[in-house]
């Protein structure tokens, strides 16, 4: 996470932009802003406000891991002044659009300054069988999941490593889903807000007023979900979900989260991963499973079928619900798995 330091200099930088930018940006029309996908777009809407105009590639209920650009993205993305990024490679095409939209704005990478969690799901037990081929540390290019994709049951591993549009679909060495944390949310608000005011230091105040709003309320949810949290059994934490989109979560709250996928919704689950969560469920007792908004619930459903756990829930990893489901921003998104957690895991 960003140092105060760091981020009170560039509160200092704004501010002495301020003081020197002419009259006539005060006319000046909202910037022009796109965000990768929903949830970035919710942050940007709650620290811009009226001040941009904003373009959301992957929208509601949208799975970034598998979205294909299209044109008028490419477009958007040219004229945009800002592009925020989740960065951790986890929007894999977007190196691909930027060339294609001759892009010359600023990019502004939201994870900056966090400290990721490393790629552990083939660390897991019920994946020991990739654990061997590697220490996860050395993942500077996607070669080594070529050889993933050759053994046991991973044959249609193949065809994603094949197409170009799926590259880095396995996100590396880090997990990018760093926004399942309220902690690191602050460093994705204090990234937004320090590039949205440099661009536009006439509304630097509206911004960083914005920012210290919303930084209150994130903390406010964290210390709730605790609360929560706090009244579940320690053997009720563990929890099945379709893909590994929770490490942060569980880290910050205590839980253990286990899946058939890995980090994206594009791996593939081979027999034997799934006969090995199917053993650990029963082992452990393990109460419920978990469905996730962008994923196929099928497998999902067959595995509570045969282990006789319930549907605990639908889940949202990485999009934000429609304006009429539980998870239409951000805050509401965190409060809705959580709740969603406790309720099925209390006994």
């Amino acid at each position: 996470m960003p140092t105060l330091r760091a981020f009170l200099n560039s509160v200092a930088t704004v501010l002495v932009l301020s003081i020197a930018a002419p009259a006539t940006a005060q006319s000046d029309g909202p910037i022009p802003v796109v965000a990768t996908f929903s949830i970035l777009g919710d942050m940007v809407k709650r620290i811009g406000g009226q001040h941009v105009a904003l373009t959301t590639l992957v929208g509601p209920d949208g799975d970034t891991h598998v979205y294909q650009p299209t044109p008028a993205d490419a477009r958007a993305v040219s004229e945009a002044k800002i592009l925020v990024v989740n960065g951790l490679e986890f929007e894999g095409w977007l190196d691909r659009l930027i060339d294609a939209s001759n892009f010359r704005g600023t990019r502004v990478v939201a994870t900056d300054g966090i400290k990721p969690l490393s790629n552990e799901h083939d660390d897991h037990d019920m994946h020991d069988d990739h654990a061997k081929h590697d220490d996860h540390d050395k993942h500077d290019d996607h070669a080594k999941h070529d050889d993933h994709a050759k053994h046991d049951d991973h044959d249609k591993r193949d065809d994603h490593a094949k197409h170009d549009d799926h590259e880095g679909h396995d996100h590396g060495a880090f997990d990018p889903h760093a926004w399942q944390s309220l902690r690191n949310a602050v460093a994705y608000v204090n990234n937004i807000t320090a590039a949205l005011a440099l661009a536009n230091p006439v509304n630097a105040a509206d911004f960083y007023q914005n920012r210290a709003a919303y930084v209150a309320e994130i903390k406010n949810l964290d210390s709730k979900i605790r609360e929560v949290v706090a009244k579940l059994p320690v053997k009720n934490r563990t929890v099945v979900t379709s893909h590994d989109a929770f490490q942060y979560f569980g880290r910050d709250y205590g839980f253990e989260f286990v899946a058939p996928q890995g980090l994206s919704t594009e791996s593939e689950a081979s027999a034997k991963d799934v006969a090995r969560l199917i053993r650990q469920i029963r082992k452990q007792g393990i109460r419920a499973v978990f469905i996730e908004n962008i994923g196929d619930p099928r497998l999902l459903k067959r595995i509570a079928d045969e282990t006789q756990a319930v549907i605990g829930g639908t889940l949202y990893p990485g999009a934000l619900s429609g304006p009429d489901g539980p998870a239409p921003s951000y805050l509401d998104l965190m409060r809705h798995n959580a709740m969603t957690l406790a309720e099925a895991l209390t006994p």
